[in-house]
């Protein structure tokens, strides 16, 4: 483990490279966080330079939080669950809509040991990224994880919310003062 983190290193670098990668394009990020408790915006922040990328966060655990906070509906979630690509693209879009941040992500999950159905077993967890001024179809993508451990769990899906955070290449040959020669 790097002596100047509390995360595994996976982690900590993974993370770096969001900063980087995002302040290099010029943009902000806003989390809405469920089971995951707030551990994608803590890799952030544990990275020196992380305040002119994270606008802010979000952990809404509970439903009554992701309604409140971010508007999911209550039709949603007694439709589909608060584990679903519904709820989670919801709350991307609530974040980004109550922030000035560029790309919001969300995620939604059940990490155990108990709560999961044979619908969504533990390990079960979903994700959604809406981008601001981005036209097109949702992204969204359900994940089953080892849940072995609800730690597992947890360390898994702020993996992929922190690859889900990366610029796809087209943004990041755009940004201003990339470098788009061969």
């Amino acid at each position: 483990m790097d002596e100047d983190t509390v995360l595994p290193d996976e982690v900590a670098q993974l993370a770096r490279r969001v900063v980087e990668a995002n302040h290099e394009a010029g943009r902000t990020i806003a989390l809405a966080e469920s089971c995951t408790g707030g551990l994608v915006a803590a890799a952030l922040t544990e990275i020196p330079g992380s305040s002119a990328v994270l606008d802010r966060g979000y952990v809404t655990y509970s439903n009554e939080a992701k309604m409140d906070a971010l508007g999911v509906s209550s039709e949603i979630i007694e439709t589909f669950g608060a584990v679903s690509i519904a709820c989670v693209w919801s709350m991307a879009k609530g974040a980004l809509d109550r922030s000035g941040a560029d790309v919001a992500v969300a995620i939604s999950g059940i990490a155990g040991p108990g709560g999961g159905s044979e619908l969504k077993p533990v390990g079960t967890v979903v994700f959604a990224r809406v981008e601001r001024d981005r036209i097109g179809k949702p992204n969204g993508e359900l994940r089953q994880f080892d849940g072995s451990s609800r730690a597992e769990v947890r360390r898994q899906a702020t993996i992929c919310a922190l690859e889900l955070l990366l610029p796809d290449q087209e943004e990041a040959e755009a940004a201003p003062g990339a470098d788009s020669s061969p």
